[in-house]
């Protein structure tokens, strides 16, 4: 396992040990296990887990490949940004951003400023991805144009990168990666 180092939380103060965070957000290239992992990290907590993908989706009536094809991509990031500025001001709470959610700088402002909240990077290389996502091109059309889907990688990864905390997620399993972020945010992973 390897993080970073200890996020720096609104509520923390330099004579004591930094508050536990009460929502935890998840960020990360697609396949990096954002969406295996938070459901494991919300069961362990008692927390409530949300894919925001899912959510849009949802209240869209309609796959996100389909609003982008309909509405165009800004339009998307516009939707995409409310519903995680809604979502995020809840408490115990782990939270699925889809892949390019943090390529929008007053998101990623929003979660990393917000208070209370500890913002992880789940990171893989490109390969991992690749093996990862195999088969879902039907639904990642990305993943048909390698030279792009590289391209996107590398200019979303020091965005990624501005996260509290990075995992190196590629050797390891979901549970492995759950008990990384649970270490990082200073909370209990033994609760069931």
């Amino acid at each position: 396992m390897h993080w970073t180092g200890r996020p720096t939380l609104a509520s923390e103060n330099q004579t004591g040990p930094a508050t536990p965070p009460s929502r935890i957000i998840l960020t990360g290239f697609m396949g990096s296990g954002k969406s295996t992992v938070g459901p494991l990290v919300a069961a362990r907590l008692g927390w409530q887990f949300v894919d925001v993908d899912n959510v849009i989706e949802s209240e869209a009536g309609s796959a996100i490949a389909d609003i982008f094809a309909r509405h165009g991509e800004d339009a998307f990031r516009d939707r995409e940004h409310a519903t995680i500025a809604r979502l995020a001001s809840g408490s115990s709470l782990v939270l699925a951003l889809g892949g390019g959610a943090i390529d929008r700088e007053d998101t990623r402002l929003l979660l990393l400023n917000a208070t209370n909240t500890l913002l992880v990077h789940l990171e893989v290389e490109l390969n991992t991805t690749l093996a990862r996502c195999s088969g879902t091109e039907n639904t990642r059309p990305v993943l048909a144009d390698h030279a792009n889907l590289a391209a996107r990688y590398q200019r979303r990864l020091p965005l990624y990168r501005m996260a509290h905390i990075s995992i190196l997620a590629d050797a390891l399993t979901p549970d492995q990666v759950a008990d990384a972020v649970l270490e990082a945010a200073g909370l209990d992973g033994s609760i069931d």
